[in-house]
């Protein structure tokens, strides 16, 4: 690596992220790649300029791990990434107990599912971040997902699933949680939700996307 991305974070810790663990992110369902990688990690570090008491490397480490225990199925996926950071061996050479601790109950609080709000500053961030509300991107995340999991499903059988995903996560009582309120999360959630209920808009949507992943 030449150039570091995010010159706030110690370059051995960005370097062998890149080298090491964006990767892992290839081998999963295309709605949780590199690119969701580099968009949770994007994100938590711009939410992180509003909270300068936070130390960068472990923001980078957290949001950089937050998906691995995918590798192991979705269920789950929250506590076997904190495994996976709290065994890693770089990991524990550079950071200390108290802070391995600190990022490991920040990558298991990050899940959207998560009825509570995160223990600690650096599991708010990330969550806040994972959530990462851009309505188009939502759609094609959740279409990608059931493309890769639900192969038997028609067009019609898609569109369904994909609305009734969109209503039980983002709808009004849906179980995700915007946990920083100054974020622009709560804003983004509410066009979200403009576009669900209005189905015309929704199926224009779904259409366009559709036809480009299946």
């Amino acid at each position: 690596m030449t150039q570091n991305k995010y010159p706030q974070v110690t370059p051995e810790v960005e370097e062998y992220v890149e080298r090491e663990i964006i990767p892992r992110y290839e081998a999963f369902d295309k709605a949780h790649r590199c690119d969701h990688a580099r968009m949770v990690i994007d994100q938590s570090m711009h939410l992180a300029e509003r909270l300068p008491e936070l130390n960068v490397d472990m923001v980078y480490v957290v949001a950089a791990f937050h998906d691995l225990g995918l590798a192991y199925g979705r269920e789950k996926h929250h506590t076997h990434s904190r495994a996976i950071l709290e065994a890693d061996a770089f990991v524990r050479g550079h950071f200390t107990p108290e802070q391995i601790e600190l990022m490991g109950s920040a990558v298991e609080d990050h899940r959207a599912s998560n009825g509570q709000a995160p223990r600690n500053s650096y599991g708010l961030v990330v969550a806040e971040a994972d959530r990462f509300i851009d309505a188009e991107t939502i759609i094609r995340r959740t279409i990608q997902y059931g493309l890769a999991h639900f192969p038997e499903l028609d067009r019609d059988g898609h569109y369904r699933r994909t609305l009734e995903h969109l209503n039980a996560k983002y709808g009004p009582d849906g179980y995700l949680k915007v946990w920083i309120p100054w974020s622009d999360n709560a804003e983004r959630l509410q066009k979200l939700r403009d576009i669900i209920a209005d189905g015309a808009a929704l199926e224009a949507i779904f259409t366009g996307i559709f036809a480009e992943e299946a």
